[in-house]
């Protein structure tokens, strides 16, 4: 059962109660941006439109000592919480100067070896258009081989008489004088030749009996010659391959000698004056007859007793 209370406990009741101090307002520290590190702002949490954000202002909120206090604990808070990324900021912008440094040394670099490598580029292609260029004028000289022919062998005189060689042994003695014309003729468009031989042996089968040496010329282009070389063998002894060779003037009648004529005959080509060179050679081998009947005239069915081998030396 419910008593209903009267004025004066009520009355009591208030008295005997404490005074409720009025209720504190509540603030927050709002920290700074990270862009701007160096402002920060305190501000409350009552809306602006409530009646204690314009008409009530607490005595504590004009104390300097609160008003210090609560800036120190936002500043230090908000420099606590943002330490890191000014940390992580600052390295960043030393990874970043590093970075552009080192490829603004990249670039110079890359602009100083740059006509190097135009250079390099340049001598390269110049070198290889070079070789292609002297290969071809190679290939093409090799097509102009120059003509090397045997145009006549004459006899002029021809003797065989008893002798000694230069140890004393006594044996057969031949002599003699011949005169063999080349034709030599350029067939090169754009080069000329510088033309040797070698000695020009006359053999009695393997016994070399006479010898002729032709001087060293220069053929230009397109154009040719014919040489006249002098082959020549005097008091050659034979020893017992010559046993049956005779003559007319040991009082035997005439006699036929068969012999052979050998040489090798060189031409140079400065196609490109030292540095590309082409060269030719050809071997030359007839098989001819020395006719005492017939001498000072041009042997017979010279050009069927003939040889001619190209080689590369």
């Amino acid at each position: 059962m419910h008593h209903a209370k009267t004025d004066s406990e009520v009355t009591s009741l208030a008295a005997s109660s404490p005074p409720r101090s009025p209720r504190r307002p509540a603030y927050y520290v709002m920290s700074p941006s990270p862009a701007d590190p160096e402002k920060f702002s305190l501000a409350g949490s009552t809306p602006g439109g409530s009646p204690i954000h314009h008409f009530h202002k607490p005595r504590y909120m004009n104390s300097p000592i609160h008003h210090s206090r609560e800036s120190t604990t936002g500043l230090s808070f908000s420099l606590k919480h943002n330490s890191g990324p000014w940390r992580k900021l600052s390295h960043g912008a030393e990874s970043l100067s590093s970075l552009g440094g080192e490829e603004t040394e990249e670039g110079l670099e890359r602009e100083e070896n740059s006509p190097l490598r135009c250079y390099a580029f340049g001598l390269l292609c110049f070198v290889l258009f070079f070789t292609l260029f002297s290969v071809i004028l190679w290939a093409a000289s090799k097509a102009y081989k120059p003509v090397i022919l045997v145009k006549s062998v004459i006899f002029e005189s021809y003797n065989i008489q008893a002798g000694m060689d230069y140890t004393g042994v006594p044996t057969k003695m031949m002599t003699i004088n011949s005169t063999v014309k080349i034709v030599f003729y350029n067939r090169g468009t754009f080069f000329g030749l510088h033309v040797t031989s070698t000695p020009l042996d006359l053999s009695f089968y393997d016994l070399k009996v006479a010898s002729g040496y032709m001087r060293e010329f220069y053929q230009s282009r397109k154009s040719g010659r014919v040489l006249t070389i002098v082959v020549t063998g005097k008091q050659i002894p034979l020893y017992g391959g010559g046993s049956t060779l005779m003559s007319r003037s040991n009082g035997l009648g005439p006699t036929v000698v068969p012999l052979n004529l050998n040489f090798v005959m060189r031409a140079r080509a400065h196609v490109l004056g030292n540095l590309v060179k082409s060269k030719f050679y050809r071997h030359i081998r007839c098989s001819l007859f020395l006719r005492e009947t017939r001498l000072g005239k041009p042997v017979r069915n010279l050009a069927m007793g003939c040889e001619y081998h190209d080689s590369k030396k």
